[in-house]
């Protein structure tokens, strides 16, 4: 039997998954209209950074690589087995990781929908505990959690053109460095939202122009049982799945082959969650 979900609002609108599947209740309204409104607040009062051609989109400081390595252990130390306590967290295909690592020896980017404050960190669990940089919207990173959002990896996107040629010479640094890259394609965080928003273009332009395979992966959620409900606020348990590696195709043109594989990875989603009818297409460009 399938659960009706239109009392969750208009952006669940049908929206069916099969049975057995566990779907939280939001705990927030979501825009029916807009599946890229910001939902989720930047803390703190917000700092003057300007992204233009002067700021260091791949920091090179010592104190940086200091900050980084430190970031990293700690997720290493606590944060990873935190995540296996807190939120049970669950991955599913991550052998695909170990039996596709000869073809990710040149780099990899690896996909995610962004439901969840620690869905990065579920990530890099199912990434076998890799590092990854990750492009992110510029104006957070001027509030409170800017600081770790650059230490853990994160390199803010410029907000006008000033700023794109150091932010490409970044990113081919990284390329030639043969680093993993990952990207939230629905660019925006809605807390336990289940359903599968529309993905921007722009990762999928970036893997073809560096040819890089793929990954998607999708998180979804599982009812709070057992000893778990004594904490966590009843917020859901989390499962990450990894799909198989897409891989570009250089002979089709850029155009068509990003939309090819956005659609690629966006129908595996949905496949790995469960979900057998999306509100969302996978675009809306």
């Amino acid at each position: 039997m399938i659960k009706d979900f239109s009392s969750f609002g208009a952006a669940y609108r049908d929206f069916k998954v099969r049975e057995g599947v566990y779907v939280p209740e939001p705990p927030e309204e979501f825009s029916g209209d807009n599946p890229f409104t910001r939902m989720a607040p930047i803390r703190g009062e917000l700092k003057d950074i300007k992204f233009d051609e002067t700021y260091p989109y791949l920091d090179k400081s010592l104190k940086f690589k200091i900050w980084h390595f430190l970031i990293y252990l700690t997720l290493w130390i606590a944060a990873f087995p935190l995540n296996r306590i807190r939120f049970g967290i669950k991955i599913e295909g991550r052998e695909k990781i170990r039996r596709n690592r000869k073809l990710f020896a040149n780099g990899v980017m690896t996909v995610c929908n962004h439901v969840h404050r620690w869905d990065m960190i579920c990530v890099l669990q199912a990434m076998r505990y890799r590092k990854a940089w990750i492009p992110m919207y510029a104006q957070p990173f001027r509030g409170k959690d800017g600081f770790l959002m650059k230490n853990i990896g994160g390199i803010a996107i410029p907000e006008d053109r000033s700023g794109l040629r150091a932010f490409d010479k970044a990113l081919n640094e990284l390329h030639d460095r043969k680093q993993w890259i990952h990207i939230f394609p629905e660019s925006c965080s809605w807390k336990f939202y289940a359903p599968l928003r529309p993905f921007k273009i722009g990762a999928f332009n970036m893997a073809y122009r560096f040819s890089l395979p793929i990954v998607p992966m999708m998180l979804s959620f599982r009812p709070r049982t057992g000893w778990r409900k004594l904490f966590g606020n009843g917020e859901p348990l989390l499962t990450i799945h990894v799909g198989d590696p897409i891989i570009p195709d250089l002979n089709t043109p850029r155009k068509e082959e990003a939309a090819r594989m956005r659609d690629i990875a966006h129908k595996a989603m949905l496949d790995m969650a469960g979900i057998v009818s999306n509100p969302w297409p996978s675009s809306i460009d």
